[in-house]
């Protein structure tokens, strides 16, 4: 039987926490060569928009994220980007799950950035930088919330109303909430900065930065010509990436970056994951900067997906299928 689940049913049954320690496995999986995670394809589609099916295999099963990345819907109202996981045994090639990706993708991604911020920021970090405020910098600082001791958040957005609706969001985790002026100014305040906008061109830039800073690009799609970080910042700061094949690939900030030749591909190497398991170094100063150039990997939707099917099982929800019928 497959088990098919609503975006409804996913933000009934997801728990934060669970998807940390899932995420934070994975990278580690990766790392020892006991899950795969081969590098993307992009497949074209009218009005330049792509398909990008994120793939990945691990604790017996396998997956299939297909990422449309639409970027003409904006002006049709309608999200830019939008998936659909699919997870099969990978024993039997029994369809197992089909979940919607919206919410998954969300919280996986800030799973991702507070396990980057656990082992790379500075342990004493408490002061929380947002560029944007919309649902992932809600996602972001509740993750990174549960591992730091964060006492004050500075965000920035274009709209007061965006900064309002996130801070009524995040009020029961009771740290104090400041809007900023500028994106330089939430830069020179925090500790560990998560970048959240759809930029295309620089809205970070490296001058800004200053020692012991910790930065999680995120924000950027996955357009080898959109970034939130310029050339600068990438070669100021001590760059880790969740996958080297799918930064080369999907990473606007990397790729462009390389292309300035400020950076190379070997600057590219060390995974999240290496870091975790200890094969390679993490900070190695309290003056380092760091940046954890966060592209999202179909390894993160496997193992949250996994997550979500189990407890859905558990505990009755979402509908069976039986597409063999």
């Amino acid at each position: 039987m497959t088990l098919i689940l609503s975006h409804s049913d996913i933000t009934t049954l997801i728990d934060r926490a669970e998807i940390h320690d899932a995420v934070e496995r994975a990278h580690a999986d990766l790392a020892l060569g006991a899950a795969d995670n081969p590098g993307p394809i992009s497949m074209a589609l009218p009005n330049g928009g792509s398909a990008i099916p994120m793939t990945a295999a691990g604790s017996g099963l396998s997956s299939v994220k297909l990422l449309s990345d639409m970027p003409a819907n904006s002006a049709r109202g309608l999200p830019t980007q939008r998936s659909t996981i699919v997870v099969s045994s990978a024993e039997t090639g029994e369809c197992e799950g089909i979940l919607d990706g919206r919410a998954v993708t969300a919280i996986r991604t800030a799973a991702a950035s507070a396990v980057a911020t656990a082992h790379l920021s500075r342990t004493n970090s408490t002061v929380l930088g947002l560029v944007g405020a919309g649902t992932l910098a809600i996602e972001h600082t509740r993750a990174i919330s549960r591992i730091r001791g964060i006492e004050k958040v500075v965000v920035w957005s274009r709209s007061a109303s965006t900064v309002q609706r996130y801070a009524e969001a995040v009020a029961d985790l009771g740290v104090t909430v400041e809007h900023a002026g500028s994106v330089r100014d939430v830069i020179e305040v925090a500790d560990v900065l998560c970048t959240l906008t759809p930029s295309k061109d620089p809205i970070v830039q490296g001058v800004w930065f200053h020692p012991g800073l910790h930065i999680n690009a995120v924000g950027a799609p996955p357009r080898p010509d959109h970034r939130e970080i310029d050339s600068t910042g990438m070669k100021l700061a001590t760059v880790f990436v969740d996958a080297t094949s799918t930064t080369l690939a999907k990473s606007g900030d990397a790729i462009l970056a390389v292309a300035d030749g400020v950076i190379s591909e070997s600057d590219l190497a060390v995974e999240l994951g290496h870091v975790i398991v200890g094969s390679k170094p993490g900070r190695t100063s309290e003056d380092e900067v760091t940046l954890f150039d966060s592209v999202g990997i179909g390894l993160q939707d496997l193992v949250s997906a996994r997550t979500l099917i189990r407890r859905a099982r558990l505990s009755g929800v979402g509908t069976e299928v039986d597409l063999t019928a």
